[in-house]
């Protein structure tokens, strides 16, 4: 057993914001399945137990109480199996050394590594008082009464009209659609996956705090609807963006074909090609535009949707033959005038009254540095 003033070294982490305002590393020590229900944007999942260790071990708890369940755990993590995970737990606080672990509650589990690596390795390696619980109850606290003292504005406008790219201008802006990897359409999924909900609502309380702690009073994020894919944002927070003012960004129709045949063709293909090869996915672009076109096929109709699909499979066939794809700009443009832009005119309209200020791209960015100028 550690004597008192070893573990009075072994210190408890409960500056909850100095954590995130630093991106301080954070391992993970529950269960790759605990993890997989979301972590925090800096923790890696390095587990003291894998998922059927830590089922026997929950058994044995119901069944012989505490006592009976620690001495089970400390038999199935011993000899090669210990020394393999306290490596792991070694080498990455080696290269983080302002590293700091956690479990459930910040009780057994992260007190046990945390003396396993203070006897073997000599590391004072701190844990989060209240473990995970504590921080996502902070995190989950920080970003409604942060969404609530920000001043929120709204970057509205059509499909393609470089929306994401404005807010790579601005300082004071968080990417929802980044946090949640998806574009927030129904062709807007990445190669790669979603983060769990929980992840995705910690991310934007990482960003959230992070802004308030650079002092900025606005907040800029897109006109998104509640669901971007299949992550959500809080009804709290969604209920706040709903009432903020909106900026509107306008680019001519040619620009917003281009653009979005640039995003949703090119770099896709390229991304959807460079994923196939390395075995993260199983269906290639093409067959995913036809997944993605049938997801909207109630929403379009049979008739448009026939005439979509069979423009977009002369594009492909023509692209396969010529090694040209521009031919994809045609069901694009169709796609954009038939379908999304009016709807989101349809959407505009019933938030005019909150609408103030129209105007090219130029014009929206000297505006909104303008407007942040003049808050301040």
């Amino acid at each position: 057993m550690l004597g008192a003033d070893v573990k009075k070294r072994l210190e408890m982490v409960d500056d909850f914001r100095a954590l995130v305002c630093e991106r301080t590393p954070l391992i993970d020590l529950r269960a790759p399945v605990e993890f997989a229900k979301g972590s925090f944007p800096t923790a890696v999942n390095l587990p003291l137990m894998d998922d059927r260790e830590r089922e026997l071990v929950g058994t044995m708890y119901k069944r012989e109480g505490n006592k009976a369940a620690v001495e089970l755990g400390h038999r199935l993590v011993s000899g090669s199996v210990k020394e393999e995970r306290m490596r792991r737990w070694c080498s990455f606080v080696q290269q983080n050394p302002q590293a700091c672990i956690f479990c459930w509650r910040g009780g057994q589990r992260s007190e046990i590594v945390q003396s396993w690596l203070y006897e073997t390795y000599s590391l004072e390696v701190p844990r989060l008082e209240g473990g995970y619980k504590a921080f996502r109850n902070y995190l989950i606290a920080e970003s409604l009464r942060l969404a609530a003292k920000k001043r929120i504005v709204v970057l509205g406008g059509r499909t393609g009209s470089g929306k994401t790219m404005l807010l790579e201008e601005l300082e004071d802006s968080i990417d929802l659609e980044a946090l949640a990897m998806h574009r927030g359409s129904a062709f807007g999924r990445y190669t790669s996956a979603q983060p769990p909900q929980i992840a995705f609502e910690n991310a934007l309380a990482y960003e959230l705090i992070t802004l308030d702690s650079r002092a900025f009073e606005r907040v800029v994020v897109e006109d998104e609807s509640r669901n971007i894919g299949q992550c959500y944002i809080p009804p709290e927070i969604f209920a706040i963006f709903q009432q903020a003012p909106v900026v509107i960004v306008r680019r001519s129709f040619e620009e917003r074909v281009e653009i979005i045949y640039k995003e949703y063709v090119l770099f896709a293909q390229i991304d959807y090609g460079k994923a196939l090869k390395r075995g993260e996915i199983k269906c290639d672009w093409h067959e995913t535009m036809q997944h993605n076109f049938k997801r909207i096929k109630k929403r379009l109709g049979n008739e448009r949707y026939t005439r979509l699909s069979r423009i977009f499979e002369e594009a492909w066939e023509y692209q396969r033959k010529s090694r040209d794809p521009s031919a994809h700009k045609g069901w694009i443009a169709t796609l954009l005038k038939e379908y999304y832009d009016p709807m989101y005119d349809y959407q505009i309209e019933k938030k005019r009254q909150r609408v103030v200020f129209e105007g090219g791209v130029e014009d929206v960015l000297d505006y909104l540095r303008e407007d942040s100028r003049r808050r301040v």
